[in-house]
């Protein structure tokens, strides 16, 4: 007789492992703890079968059962969630969608993020074919103000902390498209909220325009941002649709939820 090689699983085993996914998307899918029954019933399980899994889940400490019969997920899942969050990098998260949407478009993408009153860009797609005369080198700063990503940080705070930002800079104006009034500022903003993406046209400097979108971690915080820079005449609309689903397929790699 054929001996069962040890690293197939049967069957039943799959069957319970499947059905243990499911409970645990049942608890997830409410807030406050459930009855059995309610849990039962919505995985389409025999309570006894659906009893017998909650019961294993709850001596790994993956589900809680505050008082008999009732169920809700456990602290387990929560520190294995923080350590998956702790290893994810955003950089690594973008840089393989960021060179797809450079090879869609032919211009460079750029990654960056806050550090104080400044942008920082941490990575890029380029090549030479972009005719860009001049792209940002990695580590490269950049004023909040004056660049299309760092509108989106400056948008994602209170009022107070924009005057703020405003009184510490003097609002310096590298071009003659630079904004370099709170009051312009301010309008600025309110139509990055409105839109959810930012622009920046020449202010930066002359001859390059950029639009950039932002990029979320799972409880919906703004992490970075991602931008694409062209000569002034040749950025165009079309791009801003890409350059937002690629913004948000990165959020979704580093856990954001829509």
């Amino acid at each position: 007789m054929a001996k069962k090689d040890p690293d197939i699983p049967s069957t039943p085993s799959v069957q319970v492992i499947e059905r243990m996914f499911t409970l645990i998307d049942v608890l997830a899918s409410r807030e406050e703890a459930m009855p059995l029954k309610e849990i039962a019933e919505a995985a389409q399980l025999h309570p006894s079968t659906a009893h017998r899994i909650l019961n294993d889940l709850t001596s790994g400490r993956f589900v809680d059962r505050p008082q008999p019969g009732v169920y809700r997920l456990g602290m387990r899942l929560l520190e294995l969630g923080n350590l998956v969050k702790g290893r994810l990098n955003v950089r690594e998260a973008a840089i393989a969608p960021m060179r797809e949407l450079h090879k869609l478009i032919q211009q460079p993408v750029n990654l960056s993020v806050r550090q104080g009153d400044e942008i920082v860009y941490v990575e890029r797609a380029y090549s030479e074919r972009s005719g860009m005369q001049v792209v940002r080198a990695i580590g490269g700063r950049a004023p909040l103000h004056l660049t299309s990503v760092g509108k989106l940080f400056l948008a994602a705070d209170d009022p107070q902390r924009i005057r703020a930002y405003a009184a510490r800079t003097g609002l310096q104006g590298h071009t003659k498209n630079s904004i370099t009034t709170l009051d312009t500022l301010e309008r600025e903003l309110t139509r990055v909220r409105q839109y959810g993406q930012a622009n920046d046209n020449e202010e930066l400097e002359l001859g390059v325009r950029c639009m950039a979108a932002g990029i979320y971690d799972d409880q919906r915080k703004l992490l970075a941002g991602l931008s694409i820079s062209a000569p002034s005449g040749r950025l165009e609309d079309s791009w801003l649709p890409k350059l937002l689903e690629t913004a948000k397929e990165i959020s979704i790699a580093l856990g954001y939820r829509p």
